[in-house]
């Protein structure tokens, strides 16, 4: 594991993480996640659906970077970021989460820049300025001098934790127990990483896992009166 990961995952990198919930709020408020049972369940199906094609994508734009500083032929810097991100845009189906992603991929983005300069993340700003938070997670790990392994790993702890400490501050559950499901998934992060794909992948043949009830829950955080997060 790079060293940088562990900035990456931090949540006190300021890059407004903190404000979004990953549809724990909205399942906090409609009664589907009311206790550690049911928040461990909601997570183990947040990280094996939407979680499953972030760290997918955020593997491909990482390694993608590599593949295009190493080609011969082509700009050093310049993967094709438009066709990625817009793989990404077409596995999400909810408005809302497209929404949320891509202004915590601007923001991401923003930091990165700053954090790790480097051409691949100023080309990524050019061609598509907010983009969807896997593909800004993906090209910053790379700026940082991590793997596409250590992208993914990266995109899989960002699927679950987020959600759970919103679930905990919701809920008022014991820190501890929470911190103890998410070591529980910890196997499961190390699954979803070693299933990263290389730059030969058809962007096709990504992951399109899909999760209707995070989309629904996404729609009607977007329209509540009052809402802490902004997803």
């Amino acid at each position: 594991m790079h060293p940088a990961l562990l900035l990456l995952t931090d949540s006190r990198l300021p890059a407004g993480g903190h404000a979004h919930s990953g549809g724990a709020e909205q399942a906090v408020a409609s009664g589907a996640v009311h206790d550690l049972p049911s928040l461990s369940a909601f997570l183990r199906g947040r990280l094996h659906t939407s979680g499953r094609v972030a760290t997918a994508f955020a593997a491909a734009c990482c390694a993608a970077c590599g593949a295009a500083r190493a080609a011969p032929d082509a700009p050093p810097g310049t993967p094709p970021w438009t066709g990625l991100d817009a793989e990404a845009d077409a596995r999400t189906a909810s408005p809302a989460q497209r929404a949320a992603s891509r202004i915590q991929g601007r923001l991401l983005l923003r930091v990165a820049r700053r954090v790790w300069p480097a051409p691949a993340l100023d080309s990524l700003a050019l061609a598509v300025p907010d983009p969807h938070h896997p593909v800004a997670l993906g090209a910053a790990a790379h700026a940082a001098g991590a793997s596409p392994g250590d992208a993914a790993l990266a995109a899989a702890y960002h699927a679950v934790t987020g959600p759970a400490t919103a679930a905990a501050r919701l809920l008022g559950l014991d820190p501890v127990e929470v911190h103890r499901l998410l070591a529980d998934l910890a196997p499961d992060l190390k699954e979803l990483a070693s299933l990263v794909s290389g730059p030969e992948t058809a962007w096709a043949e990504l992951s399109a896992h899909s999760a209707p009830a995070l989309d629904l829950l996404a729609e009607r955080h977007a329209r509540a009166a009052v809402r802490l997060f902004v997803s």
